[in-house]
């Protein structure tokens, strides 16, 4: 891979991996149509989702200080804190505890279904269904009034579904940021708190992926390096930019913009396949 290539697709890595437009789905699309065009290697694929993992972690580095402090900071109590800062020592550790639960289903879902899904893969037609599926929850979420609840509000079972619902965005077209925001918008979770859990729910998704990949990195290539920590790198400023731009859209209720973005690109590609 070159390096211009390793720009391009870290540019497209960072922006769908959080606007919920589906990295796979334009990924299966770019694939079928555009000339010369590959998906990245399996090396090349973990280090762009290692990019969107360090634009997560920069972009709310304060959240993740704070979960990480509460939980190894175990005799706040002792050291003098005051009943305020144990609220929120206890408030983060709950919510840590909410990342865990709404990890396993993840997990399950991923192991259950991944050699089903990969076949899936192979169809543009299928893909195009999924981008429009996305665009109708998107729609849905868009019209959600009822009143918001913050992050301390959020149960076990919203963990669980939206966990849930994340494995299942391993299907190409189905959007995982659009998927599990809909989703805790559905439940009446507040649209920035609902993004913020789940860009915090990737990181573990993003971490295992990783590991099982681990081998494949610890075999790069003298000529490939150039190209990977620029595409690492492209994907991480992308992906910060990415975030912060869709924080403003759910503040603005906006989401259904990405729906008609969903509808078009996804009607466009099966108008396409039938004419072929």
């Amino acid at each position: 891979m070159t390096v211009p290539h390793a720009i391009i697709l870290g540019i497209l890595q960072g922006l769908t991996e959080f606007l919920p437009v589906s990295s796979s789905g334009h990924l299966v699309i770019a694939q079928h149509y555009l000339t010369g065009f590959n998906q990245p290697g399996i090396l090349f694929d973990v280090m762009f989702h290692m990019g969107t993992l360090f634009a997560v972690l920069i972009y709310y580095k304060k959240d993740i200080f704070l979960i990480l402090k509460s939980i190894f900071d175990g005799f706040h109590v002792r050291r003098g804190y005051k009943d305020k800062d144990c609220d929120i020592y206890r408030s983060q550790r709950r919510f840590a505890l909410l990342i865990v639960v709404g990890t396993l289903p993840t997990i399950a879902v991923g192991f259950l279904f991944r050699d089903h899904v990969g076949i899936l893969f192979d169809s543009v037609k299928f893909t195009a269904s999924m981008l429009i599926v996305t665009g109708i929850l998107l729609a849905f979420a868009d019209r959600i009034k009822v009143k918001k609840r913050d992050v301390k509000a959020l149960t076990l079972k919203d963990s669980l579904l939206i966990g849930f619902v994340q494995g299942l965005s391993i299907t190409p077209g189905i959007s995982r940021s659009g998927s599990t925001i809909a989703t805790g918008l559905f439940r009446g979770i507040d649209g920035e708190e609902a993004a913020r859990f789940s860009f915090l729910l990737s990181i573990p998704a993003i971490l295992g992926a990783t590991a099982l990949e681990i081998p494949e990195i610890l075999h790069i290539k003298a000529g490939d390096i150039l190209a990977c920590t620029i595409g690492t790198f492209t994907a991480m400023i992308t992906g910060i930019l990415a975030i912060r731009f869709f924080i403003r859209i759910l503040k603005q209720q906006k989401l259904r913009y990405f729906a008609y973005y969903c509808w078009g690109l996804g009607s466009m590609v099966i108008l396409l396949n039938f004419l072929s």
